[in-house]
C-alpha cells in the first residue's frame, strides 16, 4: 500500500470545510512508503476496554533553561517575536510541511508575514510522518528521540506549550550485549555529577563494553577534540570514524563495541562510511551538557501531538497550511527569479518568497535547468538522503526483555529498538508488546519484499529475546506488522559532505532552502530541521525590504508588457 498518493488538496483550518482539488502525485524519490501484513490470531481486547494508563516511571523533565545552546535558541526565537511588525507582511510560499517547513512557517508568523506552507502528502510531519491502520494503532517513519540537546526543539516545546508531552526517561544508554544474549550493558549518568564529569563517569563504570585500556586509548584519542573545539571537529569531516579511530590509535574492538551502534543510529550507516565529524558533534553536545544524552519520547504520534501544535500557531497568527498540494515545477521570470510553484493539479501560487524545505532529492528534482550549473546548486549532487527501514511488529504478548527506554541493538542489520507499549502513553498496553525497530543499513534491503525483511527481523529479535522470541514463532506470535521504506531519508554523511551543505540563503533572489542537511551546526536530525527553519525565516526577516522591492519590480515589469 503506498501511502504517497492522494486526490484532494485539505487545507487546514479548524475554522474552515475548504477543500481544494489536487491530483495524484508526481515525485516519490524522497519519501516514505508503509506496508503492512496482518497474521490471523485472536481477536485483540479492545483498546477502549482499559483507559489510558501508564505504568512505567517516567523522570521529571530535566533543567535545561540555564544551558548556553538553550540561551541562545531562546535569544532566535524571541527575535521573531519582537522585530518590528511590517507594514506590509510578506506572504512566503514554503514546500514541505516536514519540521524544517513547519518550523519555517512558524517563525515567520512569529515576525508578522504569511506563511503559505504546502505539503505534497496527506500528512504532517515529513521524516516524522506516522499513520493510523484499521485497528487504531500508529506506526511511524522513524523511531524519534529527543536529547536534552536539542535547544531548539526544547524551545519549540516551551513556545507551543506542549512541554508535558515528552516522556522523559532515566539518564541512560542502553546497549544488548550480542556475546550474552538477553543482557544490557548500561552507560548511566549520576545526576549529582555535573558535565563532562557526569559522561566520564557513565564510560568509566562500564567495564562490560570496554577494557581499561581501550577507554584509556580511546580518552587520549579523544584529547584533541576536547581541546582543540569546534575548528578540530570541522577538520575531521575529511576522515571516516574508522579511519579516524585507527589514526587515533583506538583499537578496533572500541569502533565495533560503541560506535558501530552510534553510528547507525546517527546515520543509519557504518563506521566506514559515517564522516568522523558526526560523532564529535554528537559527542561534544552529549559531554559538554549535564542532560544533553538524556532522552525523551514523545507521548504519542508525531502528527498530532507535535506537528498540529505548529499549524494551530500558524494558523492562529493568519498563516496557512495545504495538505496533497505538490509541486510540479518552479517557474522563473526572465531574469533568473522565481515567478511561481506550479502544482500538479495545475494551480500555480505565487508570492513574495519562496522556500524548498523538501528533502534534498526532491529539491534537486525540482531545480530549474537554468539554476543547476551555479555552484551553490551544484555542491548538492553530492549530498544524497541515506535509505531507511522502520519495522513496527505487534506480539501477542508482553515481552519482558525490554526498558523503558531505547536500546541500541548492536545487531548487524538493527539499529535501535524500543518497546513502545511501554515508553509511550499513546501506545501503551498492557498485555501485549509492540516493538518499532531501525533497519539499518538498509541499501541492500530497501527493495527486498516485506517478508525477507521481517523474517531477517526475527532471527535478529530471537538473539536479543532468546528466551521469548524466536524465528519460527514458536514462543511470541507476530499478530501483524507494518513496514515503512525511505528510500531517501536524511543525507549520508559521508566523508567531504560539509562544504557541500548550502546556507539557507541562495544566491537567487527571494529563494531560500530550508531542512536537516543545510548549513547550521547540528547533524541531520529534528534538531537540524528546526534550527535550519529558524535560520531560514530570520534570513528572509533580514531581507524585508529588498523582498518588497524585488516585488515592485516585479509588477513594474509586469505593467511594461
Amino acid at each position: 500500500m503506498s501511502l504517497c498518493g492522494s486526490v484532494s488538496a485539505v487545507r487546514l483550518n479548524s475554522q474552515s470545510n475548504t477543500i481544494r482539488m489536487g491530483s495524484v502525485l508526481a515525485f516519490r524519490g524522497g519519501e516514505s512508503m508503509g506496508h503492512a501484513l496482518r497474521i490471523p490470531f485472536k481477536k485483540r481486547s479492545s483498546k477502549g476496554a482499559c483507559p489510558l494508563q501508564v505504568v512505567c516511571i517516567d523522570y521529571p523533565r530535566p533543567e535545561l533553561e540555564n544551558t548556553v545552546n538553550f540561551l541562545e535558541a531562546a535569544s532566535l526565537s524571541a527575535s521573531f517575536r519582537a522585530a518590528p511588525r511590517p507594514t506590509k507582511p510578506l506572504k512566503v510560499i514554503i514546500a514541505g510541511a516536514g519540521l524544517a517547513g513547519l518550523s519555517t512557517a512558524k517563525y515567520l508568523a512569529d515576525a508578522g508575514h504569511k506563511p503559505l506552507l504546502l505539503e505534497a502528502r496527506d500528512v504532517l510531519g515529513g521524516k516524522v510522518a506516522a499513520w493510523k491502520d484499521d485497528d487504531g494503532d500508529w506506526y511511524e517513519t522513524g523511531l524519534h528521540i529527543f536529547f536534552g540537546a536539542y535547544p531548539n526543539v526544547q524551545n519549540l516545546f516551551g513556545e507551543l506549550g506542549i512541554n508535558d508531552r515528552l516522556q522523559w526517561k532515566e539518564h541512560s544508554m542502553i546497549f544488548a550485549m550480542p556475546n550474552k544474549p538477553g543482557e544490557f550493558s548500561r552507560f548511566d549518568f549520576p545526576e549529582v555529577l555535573p558535565a563532562p564529569l557526569n559522561g566520564i563517569w557513565a564510560i568509566l563504570k562500564n567495564n562490560e563494553m570496554l577494557t581499561w585500556p581501550e577507554k584509556v586509548k580511546f580518552a587520549i584519542g579523544l584529547l584533541p577534540a576536547m581541546l582543540g573545539g569546534q575548528p578540530y571537529v570541522e577538520a575531521q569531516d575529511g576522515l571516516t570514524v574508522k579511519e579516524w579511530m585507527r589514526k587515533q590509535g583506538i583499537p578496533d574492538r572500541v569502533t565495533d563495541n560503541v560506535f558501530i551502534a552510534m553510528s547507525k543510529a546517527l546515520n543509519f550507516i557504518n563506521p566506514d562510511e559515517l564522516s568522523m565529524q558526526c560523532i564529535l558533534i554528537a559527542l561534544n553536545r552529549f559531554l559538554q551538557e549535564k542532560n544533553g544524552s538524556k532522552m525523551a519520547f514523545l507521548d504519542g504520534n508525531p502528527p498530532e501531538r507535535l506537528c498540529m501544535p505548529i499549524v494551530n500557531h500558524i494558523e492562529s497568527l493568519g498563516g496557512e497550511v495545504w495538505l496533497n498540494s505538490r509541486i510540479k515545477k518552479i517557474e522563473l521570470n526572465d531574469d533568473g527569479t522565481v515567478k511561481s510553484f506550479l502544482l500538479t493539479n495545475g494551480n500555480t501560487i505565487e508570492g513574495d518568497a519562496y522556500v524548498m524545505a523538501a528533502p534534498v532529492d526532491i529539491l534537486k528534482l525540482l531545480l530549474p535547468e537554468d539554476w543547476r550549473e551555479i555552484s551553490y546548486f551544484k555542491k548538492l549532487e553530492k549530498l544524497v538522503g541515506v535509505p531507511v527501514i522502520n519495522v513496527h511488529i505487534w506480539f501477542d504478548r508482553k515481552l519482558k526483555n525490554t526498558y523503558n527506554h531505547l536500546l541500541f541493538s548492536r545487531s548487524p542489520l538493527l539499529s535501535v529498538y524500543a518497546d513502545m507499549s511501554v515508553t509511550c502513553k499513546e501506545y501503551y498496553n498492557p498485555n501485549q508488546s509492540m516493538l518499532e525497530l531501525v533497519f539499518a543499513p538498509a541499501e541492500e534491503w530497501i527493495a527486498r519484499s516485506d517478508l525477507e525483511i521481517i523474517d531477517a527481523t526475527m532471527k535478529e529479535l530471537a538473539k536479543l529475546f532468546p528466551d521469548e522470541i524466536s524465528a519460527d514463532q514458536s514462543k511470541a506470535k507476530v499478530i501483524k506488522y507494518h513496514i515503512v521504506k525511505t528510500p531517501r531519508s536524511v543525507y549520508k554523511t559521508v566523508p567531504d559532505c560539509e562544504p557541500c551543505r548550502p546556507l539557507q540563503r541562495s544566491p537567487i533572489e527571494g529563494f531560500y532552502l530550508a531542512g536537516d542537511y543545510t548549513k547550521q551546526k547540528y547533524l541531520a536530525s529534528m534538531e537540524g530541521a528546526v534550527l535550519s527553519g529558524k535560520l531560514c525565516a530570520q534570513s528572509i526577516v533580514q531581507d524585508y525590504e529588498l523582498l518588497l522591492a524585488l516585488g515592485q519590480r516585479k509588477l513594474a515589469g509586469a505593467s511594461i508588457h
